[in-house]
């Protein structure tokens, strides 16, 4: 057998190198070379003649025989250099068939190298394999590390800051870590101080600050990730109210604007809780009371933070910090709660806004059907209901007050506002105007008037979703149980048209609580003259102002 090769080998030594332009082919797909079997056997073939397949075959026989380990993939590398020049043609050194099926290593489509075609040129298009890209690791368990630079320059400024005997710092001193280290508002240095100062020592070292800080890569996090961190309990995956605790009653003790309260500490609380709720009613869109990561990231409330930190007059952070929106809220509250129990019935809510609402519309609110109450008592609404009813009737254009007002209207809870259901609502706003001696408005040119407006995608069916695309949605509840707001949107007032274009990054309820501030201050400064004292209410429960 051995003897029959060998003779067969030396044959093929003896032939005459064979003319490439012989061999050359038209242009060939790879499908085409699958589709004809035959067409690669013949080349097949010819590629066998060439004598330097016979040297190679030659070579692995020798090497099998003298017990040699056969390398396939150098002699194949070989043949390639020795082919290139006897049949530049042919194949390109990328695309030879394999040296055996068992040859892994020799497999056209696990050995294949860049190569450029030879200098003869091939008809045979070589086909380029994709460059492969090294995918940088972009998810950390724990969060990204921080770089060799950015750990080097935060260690140099930790080194500063902790440079005393203690090698610590206590709660008080702790600020400067907080605002020139961490870049956070300097309100939430307690709350990051109690959160590395887990044993309540009253003292956070080097060590520990940079165990959390840089070794536990929240130098890395964005601000929002960061707060969210320092703020949630240990094992929660979401903030609550009582979270917000401790930020607030730092930044009542140490912001400029606030500190005429600190002598109240009964209103350094109400405050607090109206900021609070606040936060969770724009934040905390599934009104859950469990403020996730994401909703943090979307509201607004990191840079309300970082606006109230740097700006010395508190009213002028208008989201959610404002003393003089507080005011607002906490004196409507105390005008309607004339019994004083802190908690508003149905025949209280009726005289809000100089009897503005409709029977069937406070009837829907405490049905509970915008939002379950708080108050846990039965058929009074607590002052947290009252800060959401209030945000939703003064701000209708924000999207929490249209989903409020939408679940009342909705009286199927089908998702879907239909004419009945409009309808139910506007026939006392017609007994109002009827009484009222004006003109009363037909339902039907009222149902011509909000389709127009609203433009719904199906006609005579408002859902959620076209409400929220209409810049208009919210006269469309006022037509339906506010006749005060439906009587002035009616005539058009030139001055608050004028007043929204003047300001037109002010909402419906930074307007309103300005005007309504004025309003109060004017009536203050009245009584205060006519009593002749600084002091506005005699009761020792009523609010200082």
């Amino acid at each position: 057998m051995s003897l029959s090769i060998k003779m067969d080998i030396d044959a093929v030594e003896d032939v005459t190198c064979l003319d490439p332009e012989l061999l050359q082919l038209p242009d060939v797909s790879p499908f085409a070379l699958k589709a004809s079997p035959q067409l690669v056997e013949d080349l097949f073939s010819q590629w066998l003649s060439l004598p330097g397949t016979g040297h190679l075959v030659k070579s692995l026989i020798d090497d099998a025989k003298s017990g040699t380990i056969v390398n396939a993939s150098t002699n194949f590398s070989t043949l390639n250099a020795v082919g290139s020049h006897s049949l530049p043609s042919m194949f390109p050194s990328s695309n030879a068939p394999p040296l055996s099926p068992r040859s892994s290593s020799g497999s056209p489509r696990t050995s294949r190298q860049k190569s450029s075609p030879s200098a003869l040129g091939s008809p045979l298009k070589l086909v380029s394999e994709p460059m492969q890209e090294i995918i940088p690791q972009f998810y950390f368990q724990n969060g990204c590390p921080p770089t060799k630079e950015l750990k080097e320059q935060c260690l140099s400024q930790i080194n500063h800051l902790f440079n005393n005997p203690l090698n610590g710092l206590q709660i008080d001193e702790f600020k400067a870590v907080t605002k020139e280290v961490c870049k956070l508002p300097s309100f939430l240095s307690s709350a990051l101080f109690r959160k590395i100062d887990v044993d309540w020592t009253g003292i956070v070292t080097r060590d520990a600050f940079v165990k959390y800080w840089v070794d536990g890569n929240m130098l890395t996090m964005d601000i929002a990730t960061q707060i969210f961190e320092i703020l949630k309990r240990p094992g929660c995956k979401y903030l609550t109210q009582v979270d917000f605790k401790p930020v607030l009653r730092e930044l009542l003790a140490t912001h400029p604007g606030l500190e005429f309260l600190r002598n109240t500490p009964e209103f350094q609380d109400r405050y607090a809780e109206t900021v609070i709720y606040r936060i969770f009613y724009h934040i905390n869109r599934s009104g859950n009371g469990r403020l996730t990561l994401r909703e943090l990231k979307r509201g607004s409330l990191v840079a309300a933070m970082q606006h109230a930190d740097e700006e010395e007059d508190i009213n002028k952070v208008l989201r959610y910090f404002s003393y003089e929106h507080f005011y607002v809220i906490y004196c409507k509250f105390w005008e309607l709660d004339t019994d004083h129990d802190f908690f508003i019935d149905r025949e209280n809510l009726i005289r809000y806004g100089n009897h503005a609402l409709t029977y069937r519309i406070v009837d829907r609110i405490f049905s509970q059907a915008p939002r379950k109450f708080t108050s846990e008592v039965e058929g009074k609404m607590g002052y947290e209901d009252f800060v959401y009813f209030m945000l939703s009737e003064e701000d209708k254009s924000s999207q929490p007050s249209l989903e409020y007002w939408f679940k009342c209207i909705d009286l199927d809870g089908n998702g879907v506002l239909t004419p009945n259901e409009m309808q139910f609502f506007y026939e006392e706003q017609l007994h109002r105007m009827e009484c009222m001696a004006q003109e009363p408005v037909l339902f039907e040119d009222i149902l011509c008037q909000i389709i127009d407006m609203i433009a719904p995608e199906r006609e005579y069916c408002i859902t959620l979703q076209d409400l929220k695309r209409c810049k208009l949605s919210g006269n469309v509840f006022n037509i339906l149980f506010n006749l005060n707001k439906f009587v002035a949107f009616e005539s058009r007032d030139p001055f608050l048209i004028r007043q929204e274009r003047e300001e037109p990054t002010l909402t419906e309820w930074d307007r309103f609580a300005h005007r309504e501030y004025i309003r109060l201050s004017m009536e203050e400064d009245v009584e205060d003259a006519s009593n002749g004292s600084a002091e506005v209410w005699d009761e020792s429960l009523e609010a200082p102002f």
